[in-house]
């Protein structure tokens, strides 16, 4: 959390006055109770962005109400209308590297989800389970090992975050169920005007194929609540997956800067012929390094780390200059077939290792490394760490997270691109990885990792990351989501048409928020009050 020597002040909205806010406030406290809704100085700084300068009040809440219910979550909206008073919305409020819990716009109320934590439902028939969006990936996975269910989860690689956040937020996660982040089915959601809508065949009352069933009668709307501000979603589906006879965690490890185009090219052939049916991630030495070591020993000058002393850490670390975690799983046979067939692909690259080991079910929770837990499904924060590369406990860092063809040639392109403007105008070590979402694709995860007590270094790394996303843009690479701080520049790039998507995206906002009270400015759509500049 921010130093408490740098005390938070409470925010105005926009066009808000003080004695308006205070009204509304009232209001909050009258319909969900005093303990519900928080406007301390460290309520405050719970949900700022945990990798912003101490002093930065960019994106301040003026309060936080905390809703139990789908009834208090319409009576908070109700009232938000009512006062004309901005609400930011998350589940848990862990989307860290792209402002975390913090608001878009500076005096917001932050309506955080997290105390609405039940796990509805696990249907072990059809595998799927239905969630709140407070249910972290521990609770899911707790409540399918207490129920007994031989059943996995599909999870991310820090097990605190929220279940629905995750998924609204088009987060990867990385068994093979969730390829296209494809494991969410079926939602229920608050619209603005306080009307709880469901979504797919949940438009059905008393419908049985709600979480089972992705499309509907008519044009499927799921999707338009995933990275937008129409509604509040309060339950979702989640599809999980049966425990194979066999899951093989595996390893590819290549020597060379260069070995990324032929790797990349080679891991889409097993893909697209489904050898490989997980989600993948290659890791450079820094980003693995980072979750292992410490930048201290083995550099200590303030310019980004020379290709010789990477060189050193790939050997000694024995991580090499890329890093390839990903698995196979079924019956054994079948697995082991598909192991040879991806040792000999991928080893045809000269000095290309790949290798792993065969697990069980029941091994499945107590493996030792978290990436082989992860893959399993078994949530864990091992790699938490990765963040104090130049900070320790105060490190933190920016995601700057393009989409790209799955070819080794715009692998590279990127790699260029994003290491070249890393180096040189942050004067930071270039960390990535990079998640092959499907068979077709890939996001490229920057990690612009910095001390968070260097303001210098927090300025670069922000400054850095919006240079990234328009020589990016110019490419014809564009992120997946942004940082609060570039979401409109993000959003920008997105042109075609002299922005008719955006313009088209406005018309809805306008349509289902009148009032634009949910979470204005997400991902680059504003109410019409808002926008120009308003």
């Amino acid at each position: 959390m921010t130093d408490l020597q740098h005390p938070v002040q409470r925010p105005l909205p926009p066009g808000v006055p003080g004695d308006r806010l205070d009204q509304a406030l009232d209001a909050f406290v009258d319909a969900l109770g005093a303990e519900k809704v928080h406007t301390s100085e460290q309520a405050l700084l719970d949900v700022r962005d945990p990798f912003a300068f101490a002093t930065w009040d960019d994106y301040t809440a003026s309060a936080v109400v905390m809703p139990t219910t789908v009834e208090e979550v319409q009576e908070v909206v109700g009232i938000a209308n009512r006062f004309g008073v901005p609400l930011w919305t998350h589940g848990v409020g862990r989307n860290n590297g792209y402002g975390g819990p913090a608001p878009r716009v500076r005096g917001s109320v932050v309506v955080s989800l997290r105390n609405m934590n039940r796990v509805l439902e696990i249907d072990p028939d059809c595998a799927y389970a239905v969630v709140e969006p407070g249910v972290q990936w521990f609770d899911l996975y707790d409540a399918i090992r207490a129920g007994g269910h031989k059943l996995m989860v599909s999870v991310t690689d820090l097990g605190w975050g929220s279940v629905v956040g995750n998924s609204l937020d088009n987060g990867a996660t990385y068994l093979p169920i969730a390829q296209d982040m494809g494991a969410a089915c079926g939602m229920e959601v608050v619209l603005a005007n306080g009307e709880v809508l469901r979504t797919g065949m949940g438009a059905m009352p008393g419908n049985r194929s709600w979480h089972v069933y992705k499309r509907s009668l008519g044009p499927s709307i799921d999707l338009l609540f995933t990275q937008s501000n129409f509604g509040i979603v309060t339950k979702m589906g989640i599809w999980l997956m049966p425990q194979p006879e066999c899951y093989m965690p595996l390893r590819l490890r290549a020597w060379r800067e260069d070995d990324l185009g032929p790797i990349v090219d080679t891991l889409r052939t097993l893909m697209l012929e489904r050898t490989i049916e997980n989600v993948p991630q290659i890791w450079n030495t820094i980003s693995h390094a980072s979750v292992i070591s410490t930048r201290a020993p083995w550099y200590q000058g303030e310019d980004p780390i020379p290709d010789d002393v990477i060189d050193r850490m790939a050997r000694e670390l024995e991580i090499g200059r890329w890093y390839m975690r990903f698995a196979l799983y079924g019956d054994e046979d079948v697995v082991d077939l598909r192991f040879r067939k991806v040792k000999e692909a991928f080893e045809r690259i000269p000095g290309v290792e790949v290798w792993g080991e065969k697990h069980a079910p029941e091994e499945m929770h107590d493996l030792q490394h978290p990436f082989d837990r992860v893959q399993a499904g078994v949530p864990n924060l091992d790699i938490n760490q990765m963040t104090g590369w130049y900070g320790g406990e105060e490190g933190g860092h920016v995601g700057f997270s393009p989409v790209a063809r799955l070819t080794g040639k715009d692998a590279t392109a990127l790699r260029d691109l994003i290491r070249g403007l890393v180096e040189q105008k942050a004067r930071l070590d270039y960390a990535a990885v990079l998640i092959p979402t499907n068979a077709r694709s890939f996001v490229h995860v920057t990690l612009v990792i910095f001390d968070t007590k260097d303001e210098a270094q927090c300025r670069r790394a922000y400054d850095t990351a919006k240079l990234l996303v328009e020589d990016a843009g110019k490419l014809g690479y564009g992120e997946y989501r942004a940082h609060l701080d570039f979401m409109d520049l993000a959003a920008e790039q997105y042109s075609f048409g002299d922005h008719a998507y955006r313009r088209f995206v406005e018309r809805i906002k306008d349509a289902v928020d009148p009032n634009g009270i949910l979470s204005p400015g997400k991902q680059g759509i504003w109410p019409k009050a808002m926008r120009n500049g308003g």
